[in-house]
């Protein structure tokens, strides 16, 4: 008889907040602020606006799609069930490519800074370490995932508000701009909307992680209801740390073209307002942060795959494996640690490029979901329909399409590469688009609950 163990919902809007910004990682401001310093030509809070704006149209669709359909899969069950069966394998595929590089990008970073401060360990050691720790937390369950981030969560903000006022009191003291209002970190004469809006794309890596929110739809309690509102308020909450952090980051060092090491300028901005041991803990903080991170996209990107998996659309008795006493996707969980030992092998750049391909992908369609959902299937087509369900959406994927026209050629190339592949193997899978591909059977409790 096949079995029935089904997912646990044990998770609230506070569980939803913290995994979502578990997964954003507050400190991942620190992690582009240089490159982005150099590509906006200094208005990186300028560009975090651009993303934030982009990423609030994006969430909302997200919101809406959660409500209409609280099941696992994300952009790729809302494509799947809203568009196209054909067209919504593409999108989880693609983003498969998203969900399966951010963890190994966490332990890349964390390996780095590791070995910066450690030189006589290996960088192998550190990553296969924290890829064995994150696994087996996270094959335990969701409760011990949601309580290591809850802790971890707590050190990373307590540093960043130490960052602040160590900031604060340099700028008083005549560090840097000398100033604690500036209108030059939003823009100056060397930049241009161009620059802001290619320093916007590279900073869609910062946001993900509502979109992830909504892979969680099937252990959430009152999922229609506690998604949207997790979804919007992650997006808002981590929006605003991320301009006023990065605001006073460039306060402190203005000049970007001054930068030794453009990838660790962070570490410049600490020791400029709290020397050796802030450096150490700040060191400390970026490192506790990929790890949080990784927790969660680790867990995110294991219920991807078990909501293709159930479908069919990749080998069901494989990847649809719940663990019957953790309850968890543990083949999958398992899965992703063995494809994130890619990082011993691969760098930062090869990795976001993908990432970034992947993530706008999605989010293009996410968008387009609700269009065709509520406004073409539903209907909804009165003034306050048109403007929710069509006229919203629809400027989410015109930002999001210029966002992702936006990416550098490398990302278009190794994106558009994943995607040939994909393209392949559904032609395989539906005999040349003559057969639809599997879909999943609601019950219950995953029916279409849109209001």
């Amino acid at each position: 008889m096949e079995s029935t163990v089904q997912l646990k919902r044990s998770l609230n809007f506070f569980h939803l907040v913290l995994l979502g910004l578990a997964y954003m990682a507050p400190l991942t401001v620190f992690s582009t602020f240089g490159i982005v310093e150099s590509v906006s030509k200094g208005v990186t809070p300028a560009a975090y606006v651009v993303a934030l704006v982009a990423m609030l149209f994006t969430a909302y669709s997200y919101g809406r799609m959660g409500k209409a359909y609280p099941i696992a899969g994300s952009a790729y069950s809302y494509t799947q069930k809203s568009i196209s069966s054909h067209i919504g394998f593409m999108v989880g595929w693609v983003i498969l490519m998203d969900y399966l590089f951010i963890p190994m990008i966490n332990f890349l970073i964390m390996g780095l800074y590791l070995t910066e401060n450690f030189p006589s360990v290996p960088l192998s050691v550190w990553i296969i370490s924290m890829i064995v720790i994150v696994t087996v937390l996270n094959l335990m369950g969701m409760k011990v995932t949601v309580t290591m981030n809850m802790i971890l969560l707590g050190f990373q903000y307590l540093v960043l508000i130490f960052f602040c006022i160590l900031s604060i009191n340099a700028l008083l003291s005549g560090t840097g701009q000398g100033a604690l209002v500036s209108f030059e970190p939003f823009m100056n004469q060397q930049t241009s909307m161009a620059a802001i809006f290619a320093g916007a794309s590279i900073l869609c890596l910062s946001f993900l992680g509502f979109d992830a929110l909504t892979t969680f739809a099937e252990e959430t309690i009152e999922p229609t209801k506690t998604i949207p509102k997790a979804i919007i308020f992650v997006t808002l909450f981590a929006g605003a740390c991320f301009i006023g952090i990065s605001y006073l980051a460039h306060l402190i060092h203005p000049d970007f073209t001054s930068y030794k090491n453009l990838d660790t300028a962070a570490i410049e901005v600490a020791k400029m307002i709290g020397g050796t041991f802030f450096n150490a803990l700040f060191i400390a903080a970026m490192v506790v942060c990929c790890f949080t991170s990784a927790m969660a996209s680790h867990a995110s990107v294991s219920r991807i795959l078990f909501a293709m998996g159930r479908d069919s659309v990749i080998p069901k008795k494989f990847f649809a494996f719940i663990h019957p006493r953790f309850r968890t996707p543990a083949n999958n969980i398992i899965l992703v640690s063995i494809i994130a030992l890619a990082a011993l092998f691969t760098d930062l750049v090869t990795i976001t490029s993908f990432i970034n391909f992947g993530a706008l992908f999605a989010f293009t369609f996410v968008n387009l979901s609700v269009i065709a959902h509520y406004y073409v299937k539903g209907k909804r087509r009165s003034f306050k329909g048109t403007v929710l369900y069509l006229i919203l959406p629809l400027i989410g994927a015109m930002i999001t399409v210029k966002l992702w026209s936006d990416l550098d050629s490398k990302s278009m190339l190794l994106g558009g590469a994943w995607a040939t592949v994909g393209l392949v193997y559904l032609m395989f899978k539906t005999k040349m688009f003559r057969v639809q591909p599997p879909q999943m059977e609601f019950d219950e409790t995953g029916k279409d609950l849109s209001v």
